[in-house]
């Protein structure tokens, strides 16, 4: 089968960043050196240009997950700009595409069964959908957003003042434009790439499914490190139109609270969350699969099985009762009715729950495999 034609525009711009960066950056390191003042132009840039892909072009653009002020969109249309990952609007169009056909060799544009090369930076390097390259159908709500429509109308250009301009100005600034320009333009540009790219790749890849496994869609602490808190993926693919990837908060999430700050100051709104019941059953659902599989490999399975399966039925109608509960309780605040009973009856049924969870917790780790 013939391979598609290359994409010489994107095989350059990657080839000639990745050279600068790992060739004239170190070399300017040894003949002269960075100074403190570039290296925190790399880190602030880093994170504006990265935070504006993770909050803005994935979870507000892509996924409506929030609502946010016209001030904070227009700087997160030029920090995709710095980010150099097309437009919003193209952008978006491709991430909302993977997500309808996750998975789908045909139709998923980087599809993580393709391997790591393609779904990482490959996808990227020859013309695989070239049919829809410019069918932006699929985004029409963003047509109509004047902050999208500038950005993809004037991108080469803001791309230009955003990688060239502004690490020159800033190097003009502190004395050094060289040094400011390899550090915090290409280094931070070919860094940001690739981080931004794991979540395709490696986050389809490395880590656990604790919530589904209908996708190949992972989750890993350390991928969430590097890709703004875009590394808890699994929970991204199955509850897409939560504001968070990190429901923990112990989780790093920087995006999650970049967008939470930005509500506490007034200028975010309509922040999206999935209820904690549909969360705590989906998990509770993969652990029973999955402790299902490995059961169903023994002599003596099906003896466990149906221990398993009663120890989930318990748990379950001890996780409905709860939240049932607790609703009620909600409806009696809003309705200003006395809701004391209700409280109490929510508490022990919350302390129930807990029990249960431990005690399921012992069940399946003292299953036999």
């Amino acid at each position: 089968m013939r391979k598609p034609p290359i994409i010489w525009t994107n095989v350059l711009i990657f080839s000639i960043t990745f050279a600068i960066a790992f060739i004239f950056v170190p070399w300017r390191a040894i003949i002269h050196g960075f100074d403190g003042m570039e290296w925190l132009a790399f880190i602030v840039l880093a994170f504006f240009s990265g935070l504006s892909i993770t909050a803005g072009y994935h979870r507000l653009w892509s996924h409506k997950t929030y609502k946010v002020h016209p001030v904070i969109r227009v700087i997160y249309a030029l920090g995709g700009a710095l980010a150099l990952q097309n437009s919003a609007l193209h952008w978006c169009s491709d991430h909302r595409i993977h997500h309808k056909h996750v998975d789908n060799n045909d139709r998923d544009p980087y599809s993580a069964k393709m391997g790591f090369w393609y779904s990482h930076i490959g996808w990227m390097l020859r013309e695989y959908q070239h049919q829809r390259y410019h069918d932006y159908s699929n985004v029409k709500d963003l047509q109509n957003d004047a902050i999208v429509m500038w950005q993809h109308k004037h991108y080469v250009s803001l791309l230009l003042v955003m990688n060239l301009g502004l690490p020159l100005f800033l190097g003009w600034l502190n004395g050094d434009m060289l040094s400011m320009l390899l550090m915090a333009g290409f280094l931070r540009l070919v860094v940001v790439h690739h981080c931004t790219f794991f979540i395709n790749s490696l986050a389809h890849i490395w880590g656990k499914q604790p919530y589904t496994d209908k996708n190949t869609a992972r989750d890993n602490g350390l991928i969430a490190l590097l890709t703004y808190g875009e590394g808890y993926h699994n929970f991204h693919h199955i509850f897409e139109y939560d504001y968070r990837n990190g429901i923990h908060w112990w989780q790093y999430d920087p995006t999650k609270w970049l967008i939470k700050l930005f509500s506490y100051c007034g200028l975010a709104k309509d922040l999206r969350q999935v209820p904690q019941e549909r969360i705590e059953t989906a998990k509770l659902e993969m652990q029973l699969k999955q402790a299902q599989t490995q059961l169903a490999k023994l002599p003596n399975g099906e003896v466990w099985m149906s221990k398993l399966d009663n120890e989930y039925e318990d748990i379950k109608q001890a996780l409905i009762a709860y939240y049932q509960a607790k609703k009620a309780l909600l409806d009696a605040k809003r309705q200003t009715l006395s809701y004391c009973d209700l409280k109490q009856e929510v508490a022990e049924l919350r302390i129930n729950l807990t029990h249960k969870f431990k005690h399921w917790q012992r069940v399946t780790r003292e299953l036999p495999f």
